[in-house]
C-alpha cells in the first residue's frame, strides 16, 4: 500500500524552509554568497522565466475563449462593470486599513536619527533612480494611461510582460469581434484557441512539478543577498504594521467575503489557492503567478473558465490590494520618520492616489515602490524618503504579492457566484492532476 503523497503546497513550503536554511548556512562561509549566486540562484531565475514565458500565451488563449464564449456583448459589459467595481472597492478598503494601522501604531516615530542617516546613505542611489522613473511618469498628460493601453503593434506589445494591459485590450477586442461575426466562421477560431489553452494549461502542470526546487533557489538567494539584520531591527515596527494589515486581508477579510457570498468555507478556499499564494510569495510577481492562479481558481475552486479568463488576467494587472495597503503605510511611515504630521485631507489624498496608483502598477517585483514616489509627492513628502524602506522592501514585496493574488481569486469567486458561473471543483487534489501526466 502506497503512502499518501505530499500535497503540492506542502512541497513548496518545504522548499522554502530548506532554501532559507541553506542560504543561512552558506553565509557562514566566505565563499557561500558567491556560490549561491552563481550555482543556485540561476535555477530560481529559470523557474520564474518559465512562468513568465507562459503568461502571455495563456492570457491570449484563455481570454479570447472566455470573451467569445459569452456570446453576448451585454454579458461582457455586465462582467466587466462588476469586476472593476469590486476591484476598486477592495483596494479602497485595503488602503483604509493600512492608514488606520499606521496611525495607531506610529512606527515612524521609532526611527532614530542615526538609523535614518544610515538608511539614506545605503539606499540613496536606488531612491534617486526610482524618483527619476516616477518623474517621467508624472510628466505625461492626464489621458496618457488611456493612450498607453492601446498598442500600435500587438506583436511588440506581446513581446513584454510589462505590456499586459495592451495585450488584454487587443484580446478583448478580438473576442468581441468573434462574438459579432457569424457563428460558422467564428467556431474554427474558437476551437483553435480552446486547443491552445488546453496545451498551455498542461505546460503549467509540467512547470509546477519544479515549483519546490524553484522556490528553494529563490529563497536561498534572498537570504544571502539581504542587508544587515541591524537594519531589519530598526524597521521592525514598520514591517509589522504592513504585515498586520496584509494578514488581516488574507486571513479575515477575503475568507469572510467568500464565506458570506459564496458559501465556500475557510479550509476549502485556502486548500484551493495555497499553491498560488506560495508561488506569489516566492516570485513577488502577480504576472508570473497568473498561470497557477488561473489553474487553481478554475480547477480547484470551481469558477468557470469564462470568468477566470477575464477576471484574473485583468486583476493581475490592475487589482493590487497588497500594494495599495503597503503604499498607505509607507507614505505615513516616511512622513512620521521625517517628523511631519499627515493631515486628514492628506490621508484622503493617499486613499485616492494609492488606489489609482495600484491600477498603474506593473505586476512585477518592485513595481509598488515606484508608484510610492507618486503617492509621497501627492502629500508633499520628500520622495527621497523611500530610501528608508528599501532594506525591508523585498520581503514585504513578497508578502503583498500574496495579498494581490488572493484578492484576484476572491473577486473571481464573487463574480462567478453573481453570474451563476461557480460550481464544484474539477480537481480536488494536486495528485489527481499530476497523475494525468503519467
Amino acid at each position: 500500500m502506497k503512502g499518501k503523497k505530499l500535497a503540492l503546497h506542502w512541497k513548496i513550503i518545504l522548499g522554502m524552509v530548506l532554501g532559507v536554511g541553506f542560504g543561512y548556512l552558506m553565509i557562514q562561509f566566505g565563499w557561500g554568497k558567491t556560490f549561491v549566486q552563481d550555482w543556485i540562484k540561476p535555477w530560481g531565475t529559470i523557474f520564474i522565466n518559465m512562468l513568465k514565458l507562459i503568461a502571455v500565451p495563456l492570457i491570449i488563449a484563455s481570454l479570447i475563449k472566455g470573451v467569445s464564449d459569452l456570446n453576448d456583448i451585454s454579458k461582457l459589459s455586465k462582467m466587466g462593470t462588476r469586476t472593476l467595481g469590486i476591484f476598486i472597492l477592495s483596494t479602497t478598503i485595503a488602503v483604509t486599513i493600512g492608514l488606520v494601522l499606521v496611525n495607531v501604531i506610529k512606527p515612524g516615530n521609532l526611527i532614530t536619527d542615526s538609523t535614518r542617516t544610515e538608511l539614506m546613505e545605503s539606499f540613496g542611489t536606488q531612491a534617486d533612480q526610482k524618483m527619476v522613473q516616477a518623474e517621467e511618469t508624472k510628466t505625461k498628460g492626464p489621458l496618457s494611461p488611456l493612450v498607453d493601453i492601446v498598442p500600435d503593434n500587438i506583436f511588440a506589445a506581446a513581446s513584454s510582460n510589462g505590456n499586459m494591459l495592451q495585450v488584454i485590450f487587443f484580446v478583448i477586442l478580438f473576442g468581441v469581434g468573434l462574438i459579432l461575426i457569424p457563428k460558422s466562421k467564428a467556431d474554427p477560431v474558437m476551437k483553435f484557441f480552446e486547443g491552445v489553452n488546453e496545451v498551455v494549461l498542461k505546460i503549467i502542470d509540467l512547470i509546477m512539478l519544479a515549483a519546490p526546487f524553484g522556490v528553494f533557489a529563490l529563497l536561498a538567494a534572498l537570504v544571502v543577498e539581504s542587508p544587515s539584520f541591524d537594519v531589519f531591527k530598526a524597521l521592525g515596527a514598520y514591517a509589522m504594521t504592513v504585515l498586520l494589515g496584509l494578514a488581516f486581508m488574507i486571513f479575515l477579510f477575503y475568507p469572510t467575503l467568500i464565506k458570506i457570498f459564496t458559501g465556500i468555507n475557510y479550509k476549502t478556499f485556502f486548500n484551493g489557492i495555497a499553491p498560488a499564494q506560495l508561488l506569489a510569495f516566492s516570485t513577488s510577481s502577480s504576472a508570473a503567478t497568473l498561470p497557477v492562479t488561473m489553474e487553481r481558481v478554475e480547477e480547484h475552486l470551481g469558477v468557470e473558465k469564462e470568468v477566470t479568463s477575464f477576471v484574473l488576467p485583468v486583476g493581475a494587472t490592475v487589482n493590487m490590494d497588497g500594494t495599495s495597503l503597503y503604499q498607505a503605510v509607507a507614505a505615513v511611515f516616511i512622513s512620521q520618520a521625517f517628523g511631519d504630521d499627515v493631515t486628514l485631507m492628506e490621508q484622503l489624498t493617499i486613499v485616492l492616489t494609492a488606489t489609482l496608483a495600484s491600477i498603474g502598477s506593473a505586476a512585477v517585483p518592485g513595481a509598488g515602490i515606484l508608484m510610492l514616489v507618486i503617492v509621497l509627492e501627492s502629500i508633499g513628502v520628500n520622495p527621497a524618503g523611500i530610501a528608508l524602506i528599501f532594506a525591508i522592501d523585498r520581503p514585504l514585496d513578497m508578502c503583498r504579492t500574496v495579498v494581490n493574488v488572493t484578492s484576484d481569486a476572491t473577486v473571481a469567486l464573487l463574480i462567478g457566484k453573481s453570474l451563476g458561473k461557480l460550481g464544484p471543483p474539477k480537481v480536488k487534489d494536486w495528485d489527481d492532476q499530476k497523475s494525468q501526466l503519467k
